[in-house]
């Protein structure tokens, strides 16, 4: 098999370790947010040059607003840095960004800039790059929920008609399709509710790397595990 040929549509990737990276070098926690912002650069270069055209990363969590003040700070004026000085950069580099999530969370000026962001890019076709923000896989499904209840008390939709393609439909990724295959770096095992109705199908990879180390030969890794993976989708191998 050519893997170079195999390359999926969509990479959604747990970016973890910035934490630890810092504390193994006696750093604040925030120069490892900073030095994973870098990696996210690494990434999405990786993921252009390779042609994959979906991109998923998963910025900050529901759970990340439990953390001390002082990180989620550092962590949201990290975002407006990047906003205010990268999305012209991505812009022309033909990117489209996308957010998902809880982002009422955030406050007013945020979400402006966050959608100015998407209206900048929205007609971009060479990538499009989501940022999972206050974002929770359990909330997603809930909140899809919620859509489809209030539309079926309003009359305007009944029980029977909603089908697993409606629900895709009111999830925050409707329109996007499901990830192939989804990373987690630093060397955990789990998804930490992390698009758990989209991922039902994805090929899973782990990688016992601190997320700030990510750099295009990781990227590489997972392309060539995915491409020697047997998707099923429940199916039995073919003999």
């Amino acid at each position: 098999m050519d893997t170079k040929a195999v390359v999926p549509a969509h990479v959604a990737v747990i970016m973890d370790g910035n934490g630890r990276w810092a504390f193994e070098r006696g750093l604040p926690r925030l120069a490892g947010h900073k030095a994973g912002a870098e990696a996210v650069s690494r990434c999405l270069r990786a993921a252009i040059n390779r042609g994959v055209k979906y991109l998923t990363l998963y910025a900050f969590s529901s759970e990340n607003w439990s953390r001390e003040p002082t990180e989620v700070a550092d962590l949201t004026s990290l975002l407006r840095y990047y906003l205010r000085h990268k999305v012209a950069e991505l812009h022309k580099e033909g990117v489209r960004i996308r957010f998902i999530g809880d982002l009422a969370r955030f406050d007013v000026s945020l979400r402006e800039e966050l959608a100015r962001a998407e209206v900048l890019t929205r007609d971009n076709t060479r990538i499009t790059l989501l940022l999972a923000l206050s974002y929770g896989g359990r909330g997603d499904i809930v909140q899809a929920a919620h859509r489809l209840a209030q539309a079926v008390a309003s009359g305007d939709l009944k029980p029977d008609q909603i089908t697993e393609t409606l629900f895709a439909d009111k999830l925050w990724t409707a329109g996007i399709p499901d990830p192939d295959v989804v990373v987690r770096t630093s060397g955990e095992f789990r998804l930490s509710n992390f698009l758990l109705w989209q991922s039902a199908y994805a090929e899973l990879v782990f990688l016992d790397v601190f997320w700030p180390d990510f750099n295009e030969g990781h990227f590489a890794t997972v392309l060539d595990t995915y491409a020697r993976r047997e998707r099923r989708f429940g199916a039995r191998p073919k003999a």
